[in-house]
């Protein structure tokens, strides 16, 4: 999953949490530009949960944040095979 978070600081702004197959991301920017006689500030709240799909390892979660891209990926585990037949022996 890739979101657009310019000007985010993700040590500060940025959590992610997962769990019960779920992947939640909260990002919050704010910012203050002042000058001698006015003030600006800008903020806003970012919040998405996506479910994960089947098989996703949520031990194996990773986050990378550049140039104001926060990509999170999620690990698969290896699907199982489905249940083997068995043959039956005549006596």
């Amino acid at each position: 999953m890739r979101a657009e978070l310019p000007g985010v600081d993700p040590d500060k702004d940025v959590e992610i949490t997962v769990g019960d197959g779920m992947l939640d991301i909260r990002a919050e920017r704010t910012s203050e530009t002042k000058e001698e006689h006015r003030s600006e500030f800008r903020y806003g709240s970012l919040r998405r949960s996506v479910m994960l799909p089947r098989g996703a390892n949520e031990e194996d979660v990773k986050a990378s944040y550049t140039d104001g891209v926060l990509e999170v990926s999620v690990g698969l585990e290896e699907e199982k095979q489905p249940g083997r037949r068995i043959a039956v022996e005549k006596g």
